[in-house]
């Protein structure tokens, strides 16, 4: 494959711009055909039969001794004989890059018959006898195939297909063709290509299959007969419009692409399929379908595999493509092709391009997962990806837990959510782009699932594809799986304490989703509505500890009242009575994290309240008695250390006039969401102490 270099070198401005597509990429077959364009051009260079070649499947083959057998067949005589001069009948030699474009091999599964050229690909590692019968068939199977002489009848150079045809029946030219392979191969068994070589006039060479004209149209017609019967067609063809050049021609319907999604199978998107008719549903010309086939290259480099599904990051530059847009392209499909750098193609488009070809650059998104044999889910299908979405989120994540106050304190207490450099969502991150990107993002939050039994319905795969397109998430499938998750923690012995972390890196990927530049939860639920909006937490903003109690305020008060108040979901809203009751499930949460952190450090006890209940255990019916439970347990608590004030008491007066008073018996608030926010409560209250670093860094200073 040329070099991005020497690409730009061979193709100038008007050799390329009459390759490429004259309408704009509009679909996914335009995409496709584009990087069939390019790869074509990149290998074999342009022409009507270029597209039919198939180098890739070979070239492993180049430059390995014996990786090519040539019989050679002389015409230019009354009678075609084999080859008598030097070289002789046969000729076992290296495929080498210079013999790619001459030996014009167009592959078809072994399993399926002869290839469509008259060069074939052995089996790995065939042995002689093997080789010779392949050698045989270029004389006996290929030229007198029912479409090869359909061919032949229609074109000048027939009567060389005929002759090759004639000499087959010759049974002593079979005889020395076998001993010929047999005798130059030493017994030995090797990895080839078989092709022939035809000297057509007594004072010319030896021609190689790439210079005759008739085996290479040949070809074309075995490969092009092959897109009109699949799936048990008789003939799937018809005169339509191509959906991707748009001029009227002979088109078909089934043709194979590199994602199978068009496959008679694919009964989304052959609704009441009738196989003989399927080139009305899908026309394709002949040429254009080919073309599609061989964009698998480029296709499988932007690719990746997650969660069971393959993740398709195609990019593509917006409007007709120019010659600059197909070079900038190229390069970027070469380097993704044969780089064996660790990156997603949304890493790679960002390393090559940043955000400076924003306004041109768009990437078709989506993830196939396999349903059944040649059955295929395609997921969130879009053609309007953007860099800009997942770098974004990256970038948006770092600063949510590097310098917001909800992840970071300036005071001498801690922040109300913990961070732990051990948990890559707590913690900024030059590999975020990469987390993202590979859908570990989600992995971490959601509910686990086995990825061997995945399904077409994995909310994870859904959060993957809307986040690298711009398309929005539910925020009800988020609760959902971050309250499942919580509660598989819980239960899990590998955890031993409440899996506050996890709440943490839960909270922060809802806060960056809810950001308004990103825009990327929704929700049908009014009462959910302040999940979506962004969250107010400034950067190193609360007032310092020395401030508060200047001020006579409480430092865990004037923290808890300044969260609450910066997070939409929280916030005192008369707009949104639901938040009072989250708010509740909320600050019930902080007083159970609370007393649960007493209990553990100051009364050493193994069982606490964050054991007695649970996340699964908190539903609007109980929540009440819940609370009441506590407030009692908080009260015993005081009176055992003879505290003239309440412990906790900045929660515990919070929560008699969110729970107790009113009657939460009539509350709207769906479990999920109930249960989320009493988690995050939780977290909060555990992390409700002062900040040893900070205290220790004061102490150094001091002295």
């Amino acid at each position: 494959m040329l070099s991005p270099e020497a690409f730009r070198e061979k193709y100038d401005d008007e050799e390329l711009e009459a390759e490429l597509p004259d309408s704009p990429v509009s679909t996914l077959r335009s995409i496709q055909y584009l990087y069939g364009k390019l790869y074509t051009l990149g290998t074999l260079g342009g022409g009507q039969y270029a597209p039919y070649l198939t180098p890739d499947s070979a070239e492993d083959l180049v430059d390995t001794e014996d990786s090519l057998i040539v019989v050679r067949v002389d015409l230019s005589g009354d009678e075609p004989t084999l080859a008598d001069d030097d070289r002789g009948p046969v000729w076992v030699t290296r495929y080498s890059e210079d013999l790619v474009e001459k030996v014009s091999h167009c592959k078809y599964p072994a399993a399926r018959g002869i290839d469509h050229s008259i060069t074939h690909q052995a089996g790995r590692n065939s042995d002689p006898e093997k080789l010779a019968r392949y050698a045989k068939e270029r004389v006996t199977s290929w030229p007198v195939d029912d479409v090869v002489q359909t061919a032949a009848e229609e074109h000048d150079d027939g009567w060389i297909i005929n002759a090759l045809g004639d000499l087959g029946d010759k049974e002593d030219v079979l005889d020395r063709i076998e001993e010929n392979v047999e005798t130059a191969l030493g017994g030995e068994s090797t990895t080839a290509l078989l092709t022939a070589q035809v000297k057509i006039n007594s004072n010319g060479g030896y021609r190689w299959p790439g210079e005759i004209d008739g085996f290479l149209e040949a070809m074309r017609q075995r490969k092009l007969s092959k897109l009109v019967t699949k799936n048990k067609a008789d003939d799937s063809s018809g005169k339509a419009t191509d959906l991707v050049t748009g001029r009227d021609t002979r088109t078909v319907g089934t043709a194979e692409d590199p994602q199978n999604y068009f496959l008679g199978k694919q009964l989304e998107k052959f609704p009441g399929l009738d196989i003989e008719e399927a080139w009305r549903s899908h026309p394709i010309s002949e040429d254009a379908a080919v073309t599609v086939m061989n964009a698998d290259s480029f296709v499988e480099a932007c690719t990746y595999r997650t969660f069971g599904a393959k993740v398709y990051y195609l990019p593509y530059f917006r409007g007709r493509p120019t010659a600059d847009h197909a070079r900038e392209l190229y390069d970027l499909l070469y380097r993704a092709a044969t780089s064996e750098e660790d990156m997603t193609p949304v890493e790679r488009a960002y390393s090559e391009f940043k955000l400076t070809r924003e306004h041109e650059l768009r990437f078709y998104v989506s993830a196939v997962m396999p349903h059944q044999m040649s059955r295929y889910d395609v997921l969130g299908e879009t053609l309007n990806g953007r860099l800009l979405y997942p770098k974004m989120l990256a970038e948006k994540h770092n600063r949510i837990v590097d310098l917001t106050a909800a992840f970071t304190s300036e005071t001498e207490w801690s922040s109300p959510m913990p961070t732990n450099d051990s948990w890559d969502l707590l913690v900024g991150s030059n590999e975020r782009l990469h987390s993202v990107s590979t859908g570990w993002y989600f992995h971490q939050t959601f509910a686990e699932r086995d990825d061997a039994e995945a399904n077409s319905d994995d909310p994870r795969i859904e959060a993957l594809v809307a986040v690298l397109s711009g398309d929005s998430i539910a925020v009800e499938t988020l609760l959902e799986e971050y309250v499942e998750r919580i509660d598989a923690d819980e239960s899990d012995d590998a955890f031993d304490s409440f899996p506050s972390f996890r709440v943490a890196s839960q909270f922060a990927q809802l806060c960056v989703l809810a950001d308004d530049d990103l825009d990327l939860l929704t929700t049908t639920d009014p009462g959910k509505e302040p999940i979506t909006n962004e969250s107010d937490y400034e950067v190193h903003t609360m007032e310092t500890a020395e401030k508060i109690l200047a001020d006579g305020g409480d430092t865990t008060a004037e923290k808890l009242e300044t969260f609450i108040e910066d997070t939409p979901a929280l916030a005192y809203d008369p707009e949104a009575p639901i938040n009072d009751q989250r708010r509740g499930a909320f600050l019930l949460g902080v007083l159970i994290g609370e007393v649960g952190a007493y209990q553990n450090y100051s009364e050493n006890r193994s069982t606490t309240l964050i054991d007695q209940y649970p996340v699964k255990s908190i539903t609007s019916a109980r929540i009440k008695k819940i609370t009441q439970e506590a407030i009692g347990t908080t009260i015993t608590y005081t009176r055992g250390e003879n505290r003239t004030i309440t412990l906790f008491e900045h929660v515990v007066d919070r929560l008699r006039d969110t729970i107790l008073r009113p009657d939460p018996d009539d509350w709207e608030i769906e479990t999920d969401d109930l249960r989320f926010y009493y988690s995050l409560g939780v977290t909060y209250g555990m992390n409700d102490h002062p900040d040893w670093d900070q205290l220790e860094t004061d102490t150094t200073e001091e002295l």
